[in-house]
């Protein structure tokens, strides 16, 4: 029989042990964007930024085309980053681009998270890559969104039967927290709740506003 340990398991995120890849984040590439609200993969897509420039996370913010067909990358990614590079490559797959490839090699974390549009071209194409090279893939499904419901559907299936994990937004956020005894990140983790963390921000602020409480106490 096992025995249990007051330990996490080994299958948990932590802020130092993985790169976070946000791919197309990009206006022609949500225009088409159908299987999730534009709102709310911005908001989203933000909550994911905001959590791993808080946690000190190791990203690689990459878009396709920029100058020339796709656009900017949202500016609710790009400002959690502020000066940082910004790899933009031809390749649909991100996996096949030598100077992202490089900054991968370089950060040298053996997990992958992936965040991005499309789901069934620009995030199935690198996981599936990066899992065929003996990486350990997450893919944040709701910070992920494509032409049809049943495409996204249809790729989350596909990656998770390759062995991808899917999570959500504000699973990322809370993992990389996990504890409320946390002080040096307590601040952080709840802000970014209390700002874009829906209706548990909203609990968040009432809690605090009306009574003082705080998460843990």
């Amino acid at each position: 029989m096992p025995i249990a340990q007051p330990t996490p398991g080994k299958l948990l995120l932590s802020p130092g042990d993985h790169t976070l890849v946000m791919i197309d984040f990009q206006s022609q590439m949500a225009f088409a964007t159908k299987s999730i609200d534009p709102v709310l993969l911005r908001s989203n897509a933000a909550l994911v930024a905001q959590s791993a420039q808080g946690f000190g996370v190791s990203t690689i913010l990459t878009t396709v085309a920029e100058k020339s067909f796709s656009g900017p990358m949202f500016e609710e990614i790009t400002s959690a980053f502020p000066g940082q590079a910004m790899f933009d490559r031809t390749s649909m797959n991100t996996w096949e681009d030598a100077a992202v490839i490089a900054r991968v090699n370089e950060i040298g974390k053996g997990r992958i998270v992936l965040a991005g549009l499309w789901t069934s071209v620009c995030i199935v194409a690198p996981a599936l890559s990066a899992i065929d090279q003996g990486f350990e893939v997450f893919v944040i499904a709701d910070a992920c969104g494509d032409i049809t419901e049943e495409a996204h559907e249809r790729a989350m299936q596909r990656m998770a039967q390759a062995g991808a994990q899917p999570m959500t937004s504000l699973q990322y956020l809370l993992e990389l927290q996990r504890d409320w005894a946390r002080a040096e990140t307590y601040e952080t983790t709840t802000g970014i709740a209390r700002r874009l963390g829906g209706a548990y921000g909203l609990g968040i602020t009432y809690a605090q506003t009306m009574f003082g409480a705080s998460e843990g106490h």
